[in-house]
């Protein structure tokens, strides 16, 4: 941003300083020298604080003003958002876990271990979550997952009836 005289200069509009009318893309195309020498300076705005974390201001010269929001709340909705995840990455192995249980196939110990993982990051997770005793400590978390493709129910029948066949 740009201010004249304290007034923002929005980019590519054109404007008009001592008399003299400045076509729309002046700002764009002039060096700092000549913006400085008809009294403007360039504002750096500071990056907008995370709404998730903290109630922001605008300030209106580049910077806000924050305070941060309910940590005990901020914790809660982390943690309600990482069993959310967690049950959304279960739920890609679920059928083969039903399927065992109603005898139809044994589920696999790969996918055992895999769900195992899942349900370990998850623990991890909001440990660290409950561990956190400022906002900024939350806000600076990043959740980590178990990495890993799990096919969908339609491609593991794909798979076991190539098996079959191949069997046959």
């Amino acid at each position: 941003m740009f201010l004249l005289n304290g007034t923002p200069l929005p980019m590519d509009m054109p404007f008009e300083a001592d008399g003299i009318k400045y076509p729309a893309n002046w700002l764009r195309l002039v060096s700092v020298e000549e913006r400085e020498a008809i009294g403007i300076t360039e504002l750096v705005e500071q990056p907008r604080p995370d709404d998730r974390y903290y109630w922001v201001t605008d300030n209106g010269d580049g910077t806000y003003t924050t305070t941060p929001k309910d940590l005990d709340g901020l914790k809660t909705a982390a943690i309600t958002q990482i069993k959310a995840t967690a049950g959304s990455l279960l739920a890609a192995t679920d059928w083969k876990v039903v399927r065992a249980a109603e005898g139809a196939k044994p589920c696999d110990a790969e996918t055992l271990a895999d769900r195992a993982a899942i349900r370990t990051a998850s623990d991890a997770n909001e440990a660290a979550i409950n561990a956190c005793t400022t906002v900024e400590e939350l806000a600076a978390l990043v959740p980590s997952w178990p990495t890993k493709d799990i096919p969908s129910e339609q491609e593991e029948q794909a798979v076991d009836a190539a098996e079959t066949t191949a069997a046959q």
